[in-house]
């Protein structure tokens, strides 16, 4: 007997299968600059159980009466100070990084990028890549430290959108990899290579972190465990004995106690106490944004500035520079092992 291939009923809908796809995720964004849209991404971020641990029969009254009332127009004004022709900074980067990584992995596999609040969100683009035909798609948050209020709400929202699937891709998550010798060397080669052209030698170089409240070290998340561990070890790769390094914790928002030393008041005491002459970098944020742009680079020179400061540099995450996209496609293509 010879064996036939099944046909197919003249109707069957047709069926993409058997790609691989690669989804890299950052925080988030406002569509445009302005209290509107600015109010719309708060009111997503801020509900979202995992960034703030009150609950909403408490938060969200507070939320909906007050800072979604009076926070945007603060915002979208801090926006508009960084907004680029292509829009928000944070989204073109990474844009300009899943191309990269296209580029780089070329037919073995479907890249996309999305963002856990606002546009493109993870579910969109998850579905664009099973339409495409990726049945196993990895799911990178590009968070090298891991915490629950950035790692796991991408992850818990990924779950959201299977749970909804009768056919589901099979998902792999890229590990946190703040102690990764592939990202540490890029960090050290990037900052090296950025200190290297200023016109001027810092006596400082200031690690800033984006801050978590205080109460999720106790309750066990290894986020500060994981910067302090990053700090340490691109401090030894560096080795710079002209060099003084310090850890900071940036961005408190709130009433509560928050991961110490705080970037504002380092930058004052450094000042007050005699340093003319200071660079700060920002390890754990994959791609420049806000937090960066107007929170380091605009307000952060003024603190230091005003408080007596002299010389004052914030240098580029590693964004989509030769050694930061170097190291993201070794990541990638470690964790897509088995299968490309």
């Amino acid at each position: 007997m010879t064996w036939q291939p099944q046909q197919l009923p003249a109707d069957h809908p047709p069926v993409n299968s058997g790609k691989i796809g690669v989804l890299i995720v950052n925080l988030g964004t406002p569509e445009a600059a302005e209290t509107g849209a600015v109010r719309r991404y708060l009111g997503e971020f801020l509900s979202d159980r995992r960034v703030i641990e009150i609950p909403a029969i408490a938060w969200q009254p507070i939320l909906r009466g007050i800072i979604l009332n009076t926070r945007p127009k603060k915002s979208a004004a801090a926006y508009r100070e960084v907004w680029t022709d292509k829009g928000s900074p944070l989204a073109a980067i990474t844009a300009d990084q899943a191309a990269g990584l296209q580029d780089r992995l070329g037919e073995s596999a479907m890249v996309e990028w999305g963002m856990r609040y606002g546009e493109p969100s993870i579910p969109r683009q998850l579905q664009k890549l099973m339409d495409a035909g990726c049945e196993r798609i990895l799911l990178a948050p590009l968070y090298p430290q891991y915490c629950a209020a950035t790692t796991a709400t991408v992850v818990d929202k990924a779950a959201e959108w299977l749970g909804e699937k009768r056919w589901q891709a099979s998902l792999r998550t890229l590990p946190p990899y703040h102690d990764d010798p592939a990202y540490i060397d890029a960090l050290a080669a990037d900052i090296s290579r950025q200190l290297d052209a200023l016109d001027f030698t810092p006596e400082v170089l200031l690690l800033s972190f984006h801050g978590m409240p205080k109460r999720t070290l106790e309750l066990g998340d290894p986020y500060h465990c994981h910067c302090r561990k990053t700090a340490r070890l691109l401090e030894e790769k560096m080795a710079r004995s002209d060099l003084r390094m310090v850890t900071t914790f940036q961005s408190r928002f709130g009433p509560a106690k928050w991961l110490t030393p705080a970037t504002d008041t380092t930058l004052e005491e450094e000042a007050a106490k005699g340093t003319k002459r200071l660079a700060i970098a920002a390890p754990g944020f994959s791609a420049d944004c806000l937090e960066t742009l107007e929170e380091l680079a605009i307000r952060g020179k003024e603190q230091f500035m005003e408080a007596g400061g002299e010389q004052f540099a914030t240098l580029s995450c590693l964004n989509t520079s030769d050694a930061g996209m170097t190291m993201l496609e070794a990541i990638i293509r470690r964790e897509l092992g088995g299968w490309i």
